[in-house]
């Protein structure tokens, strides 16, 4: 069993996105652990320190999946015709953010490295802001997509049925999908300007603690065969 593990393991390390799934989770666990530790400097620091260059790390690595966002949302459309219209105009919606997030972020990161003369705080706001906006689709996505398999549950009255077991199965995968987005739209609403909500207010410590959960819940779904787009 620890050999398939350690298979499956080296298995995900080679693809780029369960790479990023593993960078992503260790930035975030290094920055709930120099956040949490007493000290501004030491340890704490060097691990804050570490977190931070993990995260632009990820960030150069999203310069290069443009191609891969617009292949899936050429690839869906305007969904299948068969789904429930609303389910079908939010996951537009959330296609439609996700895919204008990355030039967003291009352009912000270019100006950090003066690649282009443009004022990188504006881009990073705006960029931040998709990303919150296609978490908040998600969420109300997937809300509808729960009630739509509560009520074809309640329709089967034999819950050891292969087909009730198969919606239970989706309907877990639906509640950690709005876990792991509800802990993102947190850090999202945190990064953006102060004066809206909470922007600003979170300690390193609970941004880190957020994003390792919402993490871990992306890993989790990519092993059991799920689809994780976490930023």
């Amino acid at each position: 069993m620890a050999a398939a593990a350690l298979r499956g393991l080296e298995a995900a390390l080679e693809t780029h996105r369960g790479r990023d799934r593993a960078v992503r989770a260790l930035s975030y666990s290094l920055q709930l652990v120099g956040g949490a530790l007493p000290g501004p400097g030491g340890l704490p620091g060097g691990l804050l320190a570490a977190s931070a260059q993990l995260s632009s790390c990820r960030t150069v690595l999203r310069l290069f999946d443009d191609l891969a966002m617009l292949q899936h949302s050429c690839g869906y459309g305007l969904g299948p015709e068969d789904e429930d219209v609303l389910v079908r105009g939010l996951s537009v919606l959330c296609n439609v953010a996700n895919q204008l997030y990355y030039p967003c972020e291009h352009l912000a990161w270019a100006a950090d490295v003066g690649i282009v003369r443009a004022a990188s705080q504006r881009w990073w706001t705006l960029s931040t802001a998709l990303w919150g906006s296609a978490l908040l689709l998600g969420i109300l996505r997937s809300l509808k997509v729960l009630c739509q398999l509560r009520r074809k549950l309640r329709q089967h009255k034999c819950t050891s049925s292969p087909q009730s077991q198969k919606l239970r199965a989706q309907v877990k995968a639906e509640v950690l999908s709005i876990l792991m987005d509800a802990a993102d739209l947190s850090n999202a609403i945190h990064w953006l300007p102060p004066g809206f909500l909470w922007a600003g207010r979170f300690p390193p410590w609970l941004v880190g603690l957020l994003g390792t959960i919402s993490s871990l819940i992306g890993i989790y779904q990519a092993s059991r065969g799920g689809n994780s787009e976490a930023v």
